[in-house]
C-alpha cells in the first residue's frame, strides 16, 4: 500500500505562487478603488481585474507545481537571478516613482534582466535597454498618443 500524501516538492515555486497570490491581490485592491469607468468598451477597471485573474492562474499553477508528485530530482533555484530581476523591477517601479521617467526604468529593467540571464557587459546592456525605451517612449508617445511616465530625458524627446 503507497502512502499518498501532499507534500510540497518544490519550495521556490510555492513562495513564487505566494507572491504572485499578494500582487493579485493589490492590483484587485487598486481596480475595485479606481474612479473613472468607461461609458463604453472596457475600462481600466476592467483590464485590472482581467490582470488579477491572470495573476491569479499563475499563482495556482505555481501552487500546483509546488506540490505535484516529481520524478526525479529538481533543479535549485538561482535566487542571485531573482535578486537581479527583483532589482529590474524595483528599478523601473522607482524611477517611474520618483518621477525619472520611463526611459530609465526600462533601460534599468533591461540592464538588470540581462544580467540575471547571465550576461555580464553591463555598460552595452544599459545603452541597449536606453535605446530600447526611447523607441518604445516615441511608440507609445507620438505614435499611439498615450501618456508615458516622464521625466528629464522624455521632457527633451517630448
Amino acid at each position: 500500500m503507497s502512502d499518498k500524501s501532499l507534500k510540497l516538492t518544490n519550495r521556490p515555486a510555492a513562495v513564487i505562487a505566494m507572491a504572485l497570490f499578494a500582487v493579485a491581490a493589490v492590483t484587485y485592491g487598486d481596480a475595485s478603488r479606481m474612479a473613472v469607468r468607461a461609458t463604453y468598451g472596457m475600462s481600466a477597471n476592467a483590464a485590472s481585474y482581467f490582470i488579477c485573474l491572470f495573476f491569479v492562474a499563475l499563482g495556482l499553477g505555481h501552487l500546483l507545481s509546488a506540490f505535484r508528485i516529481s520524478a526525479g530530482p529538481t533543479e535549485d533555484c538561482d535566487w542571485r537571478a531573482i535578486g537581479w530581476i527583483a532589482l529590474a523591477l524595483t528599478g523601473l517601479i522607482g524611477s517611474v516613482w520618483l518621477h525619472a521617467g520611463f526611459v530609465l526604468g526600462a533601460t534599468l529593467l533591461f540592464t538588470f534582466t540581462a544580467r540575471a540571464f547571465g550576461r555580464r557587459a553591463l555598460l552595452a546592456d544599459f545603452l541597449a535597454g536606453g535605446v530600447i525605451g526611447i523607441i518604445v517612449f516615441l511608440f507609445f508617445n507620438k505614435l499611439l498618443s498615450l501618456a508615458l511616465p516622464q521625466g528629464p530625458l522624455e521632457r527633451l524627446l517630448g
